[in-house]
């Protein structure tokens, strides 16, 4: 297939683009933050909001993925400037797009959130919902496919965001491990590499056509299984070649800000937001990788950073 990747070269897309480069024509799109090249794919360095960036984009697609679509009119200038004609577009969003707060898994059925919520996070899950209802609109424009992905928390290689990252640089370089304590919050993890697979698995897929699809592991974790994961991976792949122990610190999750340890999963219980997977299982064939499996695989790359 001949794929136009948007974004692509940071996190889910270049774990994306990695794995699809081996079977298809890939093109990326990005700011050109890191190369792409080495992969076999051609990489165009450019602005997405810069609408000549797509007027001058000729060549026909089969399928497009958007990584990195998250401000109202971020689709619709790109595929209304876009002379080239493709047969899929395939947007990723987030589960953070579901009403919050009704206590309720969440299933593609359940109803979006529609109030304004404060904060970057508040304009982030706005960004999104908008950005959803746009792509729908614009892909039947243009008599395109659509198709929507919405991961819950992503983690493993790659990942430079401060999440399991930030904490397994604490354990590499200080032998030391935050266990935050006193957190009821309660959340879902989606291996990159499932992410990736899922996005593959969309490609084409006509019974993914107008649909949309959680991405999330079937484990329901707190900050407590979370600790617990990171330090079964310290002891499966040694921290300094073995040489040092990691001490466990409790940490009250209320000091840990003031400590600079991230807390980048929800700590109280009316933050907890669940969703299914079922549909993705169901159309898509997936099956998610173990968090002890995961986590083993994500010290261990990140252990090289580290070390470096």
């Amino acid at each position: 297939m001949k794929i136009l990747v948007i974004g692509g070269s940071y996190f889910f897309g270049r774990v994306f683009v990695m794995q699809a480069a081996k079977e298809h024509e890939i093109t990326v799109a990005n700011r050109g933050t890191y190369s792409m090249e080495e992969f076999g794919v051609r990489q165009m360095i450019c602005d997405r909001r810069d609408v000549s960036v797509w007027q001058a984009c000729r060549e026909d697609y089969d399928v497009i993925v958007d990584f990195c679509a998250y401000e109202k009119g971020d689709v619709a200038k790109m595929l209304q400037n876009l002379p080239g004609n493709a047969g899929q577009y395939i947007f990723v969003s987030t589960v953070d797009v579901y009403r919050r707060g009704t206590g309720k898994v969440k299933d593609e059925t359940a109803p979006l959130e529609q109030r304004a919520l404060s904060g970057d996070a508040g304009a982030y899950i706005a960004g999104k919902v908008a950005l959803e209802q746009e792509a729908a609109e614009e892909c039947a424009k243009r008599g395109m496919a659509c198709t929507v992905l919405r991961p819950a928390i992503l983690y493993g290689p790659f990942n430079y965001a401060p999440r399991e990252a930030a904490y397994i640089q604490r354990m590499v370089q200080d032998c030391i491990l935050p266990h935050i304590m006193g957190a009821a919050g309660r959340f879902q993890f989606a291996y990159i590499g499932d992410a990736a697979k899922a996005v593959s698995r969309c490609l084409g897929n006509e019974k993914t056509y107008g649909q949309a699809y959680n991405l999330c592991g079937d484990e329901i974790l707190t900050y407590d299984l979370f600790a617990d994961e990171l330090k079964r991976a310290a002891d499966r792949n040694g921290i300094t070649d073995g040489e040092t122990e990691i001490r466990e610190i409790a940490v009250p999750w209320e000091h840990a800000m003031a400590q600079g340890i991230p807390l980048p999963f929800p700590v109280t219980e009316e933050e907890t937001e669940l969703c299914s997977n079922e549909k993705s299982k169901r159309d898509l064939g997936m099956e998610y990788t173990l968090l002890t499996e995961g986590m083993a695989k994500t010290y261990r790359a990140f252990r090289g950073v580290y070390r470096a």
